[in-house]
């Protein structure tokens, strides 16, 4: 099943991909572009991939955000943690 996010839908072997894939082969398709080797057709077809892997590497950056917590010392000397907001 494709994802659908910001009107861009997230094929399934994307979805699969960790942050770090998603990135790098963003960055080979960025390459691909910047070089002008492909064809016109070709160019289109890697902009909408590249354009799914950008949403997907900014969904799994926005759910990083959201699981970072803030560790703060106890008297005792154990450790609690609360969550921080981040901008």
């Amino acid at each position: 099943m494709t994802k659908k996010n910001n009107k861009i839908e997230i094929p399934p072997d994307i979805q699969k991909l960790s942050f770090e894939e998603g990135l790098s082969e963003l960055e080979k398709i960025i390459s691909q572009l910047e070089d002008g080797k492909v064809t016109l057709e070709e160019s289109i077809e890697i902009y909408t991939r590249g354009s799914q892997l950008r949403v997907h590497c900014e969904s799994k950056l926005n759910s990083a955000k959201e699981k970072i917590e803030k560790i703060i010392p106890l008297e005792d000397g154990s450790f609690d943690s609360e969550s921080i907001e981040i901008d």
